[in-house]
C-alpha cells in the first residue's frame, strides 16, 4: 500500500464552527513531512462554514439565523451546513501518494468513503463516473456537482475539499447523518436511505472502513504541544 500503516487518530464531537476550523488549520500548519499521518473524525454544533474563497458577509441572513456559529474552511468550495453530519480531515505526507495528480488522489483517498457507504449496503459512486449528472459549481457545497462528490441513487450525499503543499495532503469532507431540511441547499443523509446511525456508530463504521481500505493502524491521540499553541494562537486571533 502506498500510505505508511500507522495513523494517529483524534476524535471529538460538537464543537463550534471555529473550534474545527481552527483545528483543522492548526494541524496543518504544523504537519512535516516527518509526521505521522493523521485521521480526524468529529461533529459539530449547529453552524455553518464557508469556501475560502467566499466572504461571510455576503451571507448575512444565514449569519443571523445560526447565530453567527461560523467559519471559513482552509479548502474551497461553497456554503455547508452543519450539525447533522460526520466529518474526517486526513493530513498525510504528500511521499504517501507518489506520481498522482490532484484528480487521482481524490480518488484514491476517497475510496474510503465508499467502503464506508458500501459497508452500508449502499451502492455509491463519484459524480463522475453518474451518466445522468452534470458537473457544475454552486456557492452552496450540496447544489453543485463536482467530480469527487458522492452519489447514491442519483443523489449528492457528501462532496470532499483538498489542499496541498509540497510536503503535505490534507483532504477533508463531510457525511449528512440525518435530515434537518429537504431543499438541495442542505441535500440528502443518510437518514433519507433509511440509515440512522449516531456519531459514535459512524465514526466506527468509518475507521473500519478506512482499516480495511489501507490496512491502517490507528493510534489513538489528542493535540500534542505545539499543535495546541497553534490552535491556541488561531482560535484567539493572534
Amino acid at each position: 500500500m502506498i500510505f505508511n500503516n500507522k495513523f494517529r487518530l483524534i476524535k471529538s464531537q460538537n464543537l463550534s464552527a471555529k473550534a474545527n476550523s481552527c483545528l483543522d488549520s492548526a494541524l496543518f500548519k504544523t504537519f512535516t513531512k516527518d509526521s505521522l499521518p493523521v485521521l480526524r473524525l468529529y461533529s459539530w454544533q449547529t453552524s455553518v462554514t464557508f469556501g475560502l474563497s467566499q466572504n461571510p458577509s455576503d451571507y448575512v441572513t444565514l449569519l443571523k439565523e445560526y447565530k453567527n456559529n461560523f467559519a471559513k474552511r482552509i479548502t474551497g468550495g461553497g456554503v455547508l451546513f452543519h450539525g447533522h453530519d460526520i466529518s474526517y480531515s486526513l493530513i498525510i505526507p504528500s511521499s504517501y501518494i507518489q506520481e498522482k495528480g490532484v484528480k487521482e488522489t481524490y480518488e484514491l483517498i476517497c475510496s474510503f468513503i465508499l467502503n464506508f457507504y458500501a459497508s452500508l449496503n449502499l451502492k455509491a459512486n463519484f459524480a463522475k463516473d453518474v451518466e445522468e449528472i452534470v458537473l457544475s459549481k454552486d456557492a452552496f457545497c450540496q447544489v453543485g456537482f463536482e467530480a469527487y462528490d458522492i452519489i447514491i441513487n442519483g443523489q449528492k450525499i457528501g462532496g470532499n475539499a483538498q489542499k496541498r503543499t509540497k510536503n503535505v495532503i490534507f483532504q477533508h469532507g463531510s457525511i449528512p447523518l440525518k435530515t434537518i431540511k429537504k431543499d438541495k441547499q442542505h441535500g440528502s443523509s443518510l437518514e433519507d436511505f433509511d440509515i440512522k446511525l449516531n456519531f459514535n456508530d459512524a465514526a466506527d463504521t468509518l475507521q473500519k472502513a478506512f482499516e480495511k481500505t489501507f490496512n491502517a493502524e490507528f493510534i489513538e491521540s489528542k493535540l500534542c504541544e505545539n499543535e495546541q499553541n497553534i490552535y491556541d494562537e488561531l482560535y484567539e486571533g493572534k
